[in-house]
């Protein structure tokens, strides 16, 4: 065939193509429909725009985003293996996904919000047609899903065309695809894929940046420097990220940073408050079992900040404003903004919050130490605010320079603000210390007055706690005469902290000793209470090989076979009533409940009863 013809043909098919499409949904590059597909999508045009207009009108604040889905059919063979095969009876369906935001909900919980939006949404599809099928998610539960490593909807919606988006499907559309192509590739060394920024900290408007990071693995890598992997992967890694943004139309949008599984490690350890929020906020579109621990250990309070990074903060600033004075034309501004900021992520991280990022840094202060502890002033927080204003306003380009006098005023400002910093630390360190006297107190005198309750020992006020402490623990041997030395001192501390006579050195000695009586006391009492538990326990062998126990309780039974649990009523005859289901967890529950553990009477009807649920050969082993 001529050149020229093929060129026409070429030409034509493109033409006719666009022709059969609705003009404003627009399917992925690669996305392929044949001539009845086009057709059928073409024909549900006016219905969709229907639907859209319709839920816009009563959900316009919580709709971010329509997609109209492709047929079961058209997806590929991998995706219909996960979400099943299509059937006949489904191919006239009109699949549609609605991404609901429910990040402010308010005055209803989440699952209220998607009950009444949902029912509202799927009666205007039904009313315009009844093939028009909706899954309507939550943001929440999109998020959710990536936490527990489903990615099966962001496939989904990737393969889906926007009808209308208020950039969250762009989103996850582009770092899908981004995120398939640099696996495709490098799966061996990428750990985690993670979106971040303003999409997933509610803040995002149509023109914001896609942001995305990476963190690759150099803990394996023999032929080339940890340096030169990270620049070799990186330069390809944002190529096909210029890729995705062309196959997708959505191009200059995403933002991505690399990082090597080492650096990112010590950035952690040194508490970097960009390494922190992007722990806090991202959500993982993949991940190899390191970003989720990490994300968890951060909101359990497990990964804080060492007393290095505190000081390395501190110290930073006075430092900073050394350079300021000799730089003042070159970069005053922005190291006046870090002279003032890491000092005061250092005093948030002293009190025990995560340095957070720079834009958080003066709300956090304000609430923390004006409001809540009433330790700093405010006037000092709004030289921080303005810093920081001034600072946004030049590198957005609202300012383009600063006269001398504004720089003087402003290193005014940043020194007296250092001094107040300085005195601000001291008060942190008197409220720490108080605090953790109290803290130490409270753990240690609940505890004890848990023994004693198991002991028998009831209301015993506080001024009696040393004596019977001595009469009931040290001289029935029941603990080490040690731990009677650090209850005084304890005690001591929390009544000179009520008087305010506590001093540092008492608070250091209680500080070191408390750990040696928290962790004795507690090994104590778990040793009791597992004596105790023993007691209500009836051990049996059934099956020849299998054993089991009948757990009595007060006015219920558990039958634990292996990994099984069940439960049931019983009378104080021993008579049981209907066997139902349950779960370790609420056997757990149940223990705790009982405040009096008593040793089990096995009598005839124990018996018959053990042996209707365990079978006639049963063996009884121990009764305790």
């Amino acid at each position: 065939m001529p050149e020229d013809y093929k060129k026409k043909d070429k030409k034509e098919a493109k033409e006719s193509k666009e022709e059969a499409l609705p003009e404003d949904i627009k399917l992925p590059d690669g996305m392929k429909l044949d001539k009845d597909a086009q057709k059928k999508l073409k024909d549900i045009k006016d219905k969709i725009s229907k639907f859209e207009k319709e839920i816009l009108k009563k959900f316009d604040n919580y709709i971010m985003g329509i997609e109209l889905l492709p047929p079961r059919s058209a997806l590929p063979p991998e995706l219909r293996q996960e979400l099943g095969e299509a059937k006949k009876e489904d191919e006239d369906k009109i699949n549609v996904l609605v991404l609901i935001d429910d990040s402010d909900s308010k005055t209803m919980t989440k699952e209220e919000l998607k009950d009444k939006i949902i029912s509202v949404i799927n009666k205007t599809a039904e009313e315009i047609d009844k093939n028009l099928v909706v899954e309507t998610i939550l943001l929440s539960e999109l998020w959710q899903n990536c936490y527990d490593s489903k990615y099966e909807i962001l496939k989904l919606i990737a393969m889906g065309a926007p009808v209308y988006d208020k950039g969250m499907l762009s989103a996850v559309k582009i770092s899908e695809i981004h995120k398939t192509m640099v696996l495709r590739k490098f799966e061996k060394y990428i750990v985690s894929y993670v979106l971040a920024g303003s999409l997933v900290q509610g803040r995002a408007t149509k023109d914001s940046d896609i942001d995305v990071w990476l963190v690759v693995d150099d803990t394996d890598v023999k032929r080339m420097t940890r340096a030169e992997l990270k620049d070799k992967l990186r330069a390809i890694i944002i190529g096909m990220g210029i890729e995705a943004g062309e196959m997708t139309g959505i191009r200059n949008k995403l933002n991505i940073q690399v990082y090597i599984l080492t650096d990112f490690w010590d950035s952690l350890k040194e508490a970097n408050p960009i390494i922190f929020t992007l722990l806090r906020d991202g959500v993982p579109l993949y991940d190899r079992g390191i970003f989720m621990p990490w994300k968890q250990l951060l909101k359990m309070g497990k990964i804080k900040p060492s007393a290095e990074a505190i000081d390395m903060f501190m110290a930073s600033g006075a430092e900073m404003l050394t350079r300021v004075k000799m730089k003042i034309k070159e970069l005053g501004m922005e190291d006046i903004f870090y002279a003032i900021l890491t000092p005061s992520q250092a005093a948030l991280m002293m009190f025990g919050i995560p340095p957070p990022a720079p834009k958080e840094t003066a709300n956090l202060m304000r609430e923390i130490f004006v409001k809540k502890e009433k330790i700093f002033d405010e006037k000092y927080v709004a030289i921080l605010d303005k810093i920081v204003a001034i600072r946004k306003d030049i590198e957005y380009g609202k300012r383009k320079e600063l006269s001398g006098k504004e720089v003087d005023d402003l290193i005014k400002d940043g020194e007296e603000y250092l001094e107040k910093i300085k005195d601000l630390f001291a008060k942190i360190e008197v409220r720490k210390d108080q605090n953790d006297i109290v803290n130490i107190y409270d753990a240690i005198v609940t505890v004890i007055r848990d023994i004693f309750k198991a002991e028998g020992v009831q209301k015993v006020e506080d001024n009696e706690i040393v004596d019977v402490f001595y009469k009931e623990l040290i001289v029935k041997a029941k603990l080490p005469s040690r731990l009677l030395t650090i209850l005084k001192d304890v005690m001591k501390a929390k009544k000179d902290f009520d008087s305010d006579k506590l001093n540092k050195q008492e608070v250091e000695n209680v500080k070191k000793n408390s750990a040696e009586i928290v962790k004795a006391l507690t090994e104590y009492s778990q040793r009791k209470k597992l004596r105790e538990r023993e007691k209500i326990k009836i051990k049996v062998r059934y099956d020849k090989d299998k054993f089991g126990n009948f757990v009595v309780l007060k006015d219920e039974a558990f039958i634990i076979r292996e990994e099984d649990i069940k439960k049931t009523k019983i009378d104080e005859q021993g008579s049981i009533g209907k066997i139902t289901e349950s779960s370790f967890d609420e056997f757990e529950t149940a223990l705790e409940k009982e405040e009096h553990l008593k040793d089990v009477f096995i009598n005839e009807k124990i018996i018959e009863n053990i042996k209707k649920i365990f079978g006639n050969d049963v063996e009884v082993l121990a009764n305790h």
